[in-house]
């Protein structure tokens, strides 16, 4: 979580945490639980997360896929039933930094839908994160691109919500359907509706997330019926693959690395201070985080505070943290 709140995602970091603790003491996050194979058919393999934390299962499930991937030159892992999975990139990154191409696609199940369908005014799934990671060439970074197909993630409405600031224009509908840059639609009783991200583009992806991170793993697309209060159930399918299988790698690098120096050589647009592919903002905000600190709100600090007193940590203790933050 930290390691989000470092590379700018902070709709992924500390302040998940009282949504973890509220998941421990409603039942639905198992916090020992590991990460279980179901089916073994070499490369392909499913594996059920128990619902324990993400970042756990995740990464016992991602081993296993590179292990796999490392023998047949890819694997097709298939998680279900896993809490929340953290920053999707985390994974992809993990895939690539062991020399693999790896494409996820995941879906979300929660207490509620909070995207609308293009087309629709009202939620019927969650923000099915998408992401690809490229290994690193000799000369530039990893490639990592991580994104919700909602305009913004809910962790983003969340975080201006507590902040006390809009959201961008066309990224949020108020309960019939209009167009509002008022977060606290998001989390009111009438309830109001993310979008997806490019219209019709960032709905198809959403639903790969649901048919090929849910359906397929057998832990379901979204449903009304699979409705959970405190619940935050992922999904995914994520695909790895070895750009040697051919024996080209070096060739791929090369390529990739030539591309690469093509795109970047574009001139800035005004408002710009470069092209950035994904990965760079990360890399960025992290230099300057570690350098300068993560910043946390005051809505996000007084969240924490209740959830550490909901988990039954000692008022004297809680006021002496929350006066460290």
């Amino acid at each position: 979580m930290v390691n989000a709140n470092l590379t700018g995602h902070d709709s992924h970091g500390v302040g998940m945490i009282p949504a973890y603790v509220e998941g421990i003491l409603a039942g639905q996050l198992v916090p020992d639980a590991n990460a279980m194979i179901v089916q073994d058919k070499g490369p392909f393999v499913l594996v059920d997360g128990q619902q324990g934390f993400g970042h756990i299962v995740a990464e016992q499930a991602m081993d296993i896929a590179i292990e796999r991937a490392k023998v047949s030159h890819f694997a097709v892992l298939s998680l279900r039933n896993s809490f929340h999975l953290g920053r999707l990139g985390d994974w992809g990154a993990m895939a690539a930094e062991a020399g693999f191409i790896c494409i996820i696609y995941a879906n979300v199940q929660s207490s509620r839908p909070i995207v609308a369908p293009f087309g629709g005014s009202d939620a019927r799934f969650v923000t099915n994160p998408y992401c690809t990671a490229i290994p690193a060439t000799q000369k530039h970074p990893m490639f990592l691109l991580d994104m919700a197909t909602s305009t913004i993630a809910m962790g983003k409405a969340r975080v201006a919500d507590l902040s006390g600031k809009q959201v961008p224009e066309g990224s949020v509908i108020d309960a019939q359907g209009n167009p509002t840059t008022d977060p606290s639609v998001m989390f009111n009783e009438a309830g109001g509706s993310l979008t997806t991200f490019g219209a019709h583009k960032g709905f198809g992806l959403a639903l790969l997330g649901d048919i090929l991170g849910g359906s397929f793993s057998g832990g379901g697309a979204y449903s009304p019926e699979r409705e959970v209060d405190a619940n935050i159930t992922n999904n995914m399918m994520a695909i790895l693959i070895d750009p040697d299988v051919f024996g080209a790698a070096e060739a791929f690098g090369i390529d990739v690395d030539k591309y690469t120096d093509w795109v970047k050589a574009s001139p800035h647009a005004p408002g710009f201070d470069a092209v950035q592919l994904p990965g760079d903002p990360e890399r960025r905000s992290e230099l300057d985080r570690r350098a300068n600190g993560i910043f946390l709100d005051a809505g996000t600090r007084a969240q924490l505070k209740e959830a550490a007193q909901n988990a039954g940590v000692p008022p004297a203790e809680v006021e002496a943290l929350a006066g460290d933050l």
